[in-house]
């Protein structure tokens, strides 16, 4: 992937806007070949800890802020999570990311699944993976040191359409928690959900 920063400027980014949704793809398409090639990386995800979200995220049934029919169970014993790792390099998982609910974890925590991650390794040749909400530097250098690669955090939207979407924390905080995960020396994945209700102005501010 290029490392190089681009911000692209007003008359670029108005160029985008007025291509046709065929012609936009296939620049999409010439960009991923250029900095990709055709390879593509499979990722499985379990849910470690379920429901019972203290944060307000509009689009999310685990939030406790809403009545769904979610699951709400603690976090899985190591046991179950490496047997899932097990099953996700069985079908061609190159990664395994353990995705828990709340808004990030505590250092008792973090040194739980610092333990877990530390179990994968030991018992499955794949890459792991992590999205536990809100962290600071010093629990993700702890997880990058049991192991983990990368770090999985989104921004959902724009950074003005984001209070319209979560109000138990801020937009400014998930960017910090991007950071914190660079800082660390993990890899970060990060994107957005479409269909918030934001505008294109903000899927392109985002």
């Amino acid at each position: 992937m290029n490392t190089t920063s681009h911000h692209p400027k007003p008359h670029e980014i108005n160029e985008l806007r007025s291509l046709q949704l065929c012609d936009l793809m296939e620049r999409a398409r010439k960009a991923k070949l250029k900095y990709r090639g055709k390879q593509f990386s499979l990722c499985s995800i379990i849910n470690a800890k379920s429901g019972q979200c203290s944060e307000d995220c509009r689009f999310c049934v685990q939030s406790a802020h809403y009545k769904t029919d979610t699951p709400v169970y603690p976090m899985k014993s190591s046991e179950e999570i490496v047997a899932a790792a097990k099953e996700a390099k069985e079908i061609g998982a190159m990664h395994f990311s353990i995705v828990t609910s709340g808004r990030g974890t505590n250092t008792k925590e973090t040194e739980r699944i610092a333990a877990i991650i530390e179990d994968i390794i030991s018992e499955v040749d794949i890459k792991v993976c992590a999205s536990l909400g809100v962290m600071d530097c010093k629990n993700l250098e702890r997880l990058r040191n049991a192991g983990l690669v990368r770090y999985h955090h989104n921004l959902e939207t724009s950074k003005e359409f984001f209070p319209q979407v979560a109000t138990t924390h801020t937009f400014e905080e998930r960017v910090e928690t991007i950071q914190a995960a660079q800082q660390a020396g993990l890899e970060v994945c990060s994107g957005g959900i479409m269909g918030l209700g934001e505008t294109e102005d903000d899927r392109i501010s985002m």
